[in-house]
């Protein structure tokens, strides 16, 4: 098991610190588990138990803590983007595979990677808890003190020792910077939180950190969907029409946040660590170049090893400018997939909202239950893997594409063979232009002998209705040899597709790489199928709108006398004698119901006065 310093590979150091980052991941379980425990106690919990009746002094005290809504939360998003940020470079840990806390064979390898997730996640639940809790105060002071205990410490193994063997100088510092600044803005946060939660205390600030069930951009969607539609639209930018346009009554929950905040660190960290086996491979390419020199000079210039070092050296300068080149083509391209799967999210959401599915496949209309129940879930997870692998299969591929650009255009140009290249590229595309262009002349036959003409002037195009059917039989008789050959380059190129597109699309967990009706095979579109309709379901503004109405209406009955029976005590009392109050108290304001009540017969009695109270 490599240590938590060593970054995926096994070196011999040279400097020590004195912190082992590994160890304090263990030992940070000690004030997670008593931050929780403290949030617990104040926390309360909505029904009580037989244990409250015994223990008194609980008094529904020790509820469930939980870390932040993945579900319906839109209140300090950022601050939960930073909180993800501050946990990644555990989870790229995790992601290599590079953390297991128990030595165990291979085919447990899944459990211990199951503990050693668990145990990062309860290493940095506190920040998560402290951000969530109603009582800012308790919060805020035991989450400010936490995440500087972890700023600390992490300056102080980084001074330590901030250089690498592998990596050079600054190695630590160039890991650890994003999680430092994530760190710090959390620690002005809980502090800027712990002055708002006092000065509210000491009634010199009114409170705005009440639960609202409708949230005010969803109320505005509301208002905006009953109001009349203006006559002329705004005329919107070139940005706003191509790029992304912002909307006021819509707003990100703080899981896309935080996952696309977490995605975008490992998505760096990731990258930084594939530069420098990169710089690695490099120097053991330069290695070998040397040593082919070296027998280039005993051998007395032997023409064939002056042709394969020369061939060598050439390899080596293209694969690193392609390979620079790539890296950043392919950062770019998954960059701005996680901005576009945000865009992506809104689309699917609206779409959604105003009941429209065309855009799923038909098995996906209706997903089961507890499918979405397990994507939401899966989801946050899933992207950024999809984000990290995605990046890494997208990157070789264009290196290879790369690579064949270079070899079949640039390098026979710089060798002086250029008319021959541009021979061959022509050779190449006349044989592509006449294959396609026979295709084109088949259609145009097709429409111009072989279809009756139009039933209107109007129509257009020709209905399908065969003309010349002798004249079409011979046509198709003609061009079926023909047309196996072409069919053979058209499935090429349809294979051609299929790779590009599904390499370029890999990172998409929004969008299926699968033919249709296989879609059920990917996971990873599965997965993003059951989280919209999971938020679709749970934060519909308008479903929301019209439960916040029937909640508001309650709130006006509570002046009413019957409320008081509305109301349940703690008191546990039987449904029955609760319903036999009730219909005391009713007969009592309304005598005339009484003789409205059906009679109590009883087996060989007539009709007995009837009693109120029965």
């Amino acid at each position: 098991m490599l240590s938590a310093e060593a970054w995926y590979w096994q070196t011999n150091v040279t400097c020590e610190s004195s912190v082992d980052m590994e160890l304090v991941l263990h030992y940070s379980l000690i004030p997670s588990f008593a931050i929780i425990l403290v949030l617990s106690f104040f926390e309360r919990r909505v029904s009580r138990s037989q244990i409250d009746g015994k223990l008194h002094r609980l008094n529904g005290h020790f509820g469930i803590v939980i870390p932040l809504d993945f579900v319906g939360t839109f209140s300090n998003r950022w601050s939960f983007g930073f909180a993800f940020g501050a946990t990644a470079n555990k989870v790229m840990f995790l992601f290599s595979e590079g953390y297991q806390p128990l030595r165990v064979p291979k085919w447990a390898q899944a459990i211990v990677l199951l503990i050693g997730a668990t145990e990062v996640g309860l290493s940095y639940f506190p920040f998560f808890a402290c951000l969530s809790t109603e009582f800012q105060i308790t919060g805020s002071v035991l989450g400010f003190f936490y995440t500087f205990t972890w700023f600390v410490i992490t300056i102080t193994n980084i001074v330590q020792c901030p250089h690498g063997q592998v990596m050079g100088d600054y190695e630590k510092i160039i890991f650890y910077w994003p999680s430092l600044f994530c760190l710090f803005f959390l620690l002005g946060r809980f502090a800027l939180m712990f002055v708002k939660a006092l000065r509210v205390h000491l009634k010199m600030d009114v409170s705005n950190q009440e639960n609202h069930f409708l949230e005010v951009h969803q109320a505005q969607h509301v208002k905006r969907l009953v109001r009349k539609p203006p006559e002329r639209k705004a005329q919107k930018s070139w940005f706003q029409r191509k790029v992304y346009e912002w909307d006021p009554c819509f707003q990100f929950p703080g899981r896309m946040i935080g996952t696309s905040a977490l995605a975008l660190i490992c998505l760096y960290i990731f990258i930084v660590i594939e530069f420098y086996i990169y710089k690695e491979v490099s120097e053991e390419l330069k290695i070998l170049d040397q040593r082919f020199e070296e027998l280039l000079d005993s051998s007395n210039g032997s023409e064939v090893l002056v042709s394969a070092v020369l061939q060598l050296k050439e390899f080596i300068n293209v694969t690193q400018g392609v390979w620079i080149f790539t890296t950043f083509a392919a950062s770019l391209t998954c960059v701005s997939y996680v901005f576009h799967i945000l865009a992506c999210y809104r689309k699917h959401m609206k779409r959604l909202w105003a009941g429209k599915k065309h855009f799923l496949p038909l098995r996906s209309h209706e997903p089961a239950s507890s499918q979405s129940v397990a994507a939401i879930a899966r989801y946050s997870g899933w992207q950024i893997a999809y984000i990290l692998w995605g990046y890494l299969i997208i990157h070789v591929v264009q290196f290879l594409f790369g690579v064949m650009i270079m070899y079949s255009f640039v390098l026979p140009i710089q060798h002086g063979q250029g008319l021959e290249m541009a021979k061959g590229l022509g050779i190449g595309i006349l044989t592509v232009g006449i294959a396609t262009g026979l295709m084109i002349v088949q259609i145009k036959i097709a429409a111009r002998f072989f279809l009756q003409p139009k039933i209107l002037p109007d129509d257009k195009q020709k209905p399908l209705a065969l003309n010349n059917r002798k004249a079409f039989h011979n046509f198709n008789y003609f061009l079926f040899f023909y047309n196996v050959l072409l069919g053979l380059g058209a499935c090429l190129f349809r294979l051609l597709c299929s790779v590009v597109l599904g390499t370029w699309l890999i990172a998409r967990i929004d969008r299926t790489i699968m033919q249709k009706g296989y879609e059920a095979a990917d996971m990873g579109f599965n997965t993003w199928v059951g989280m919209i309709f999971m938020d679709h379901y749970h934060t519909n503004p308008t479903l929301l709108s019209f439960c916040h109405i029937l909640l508001a209406e309650k709130k006006l009955h509570k002046s009413t006398k019957y409320y008081s029976f509305n109301n349940r005590s703690e008191a546990r009392v039987s449904t029955r004698a609760r319903t036999r109050w009730l219909l005391l108290y009713t007969l009592l304001n309304n005598p005339r119901l009484t003789e409205l009540r059906k009679p109590n017969m009883q087996s060989g009695a007539s009709a007995v006065p009837q009693n109120p109270c029965v």
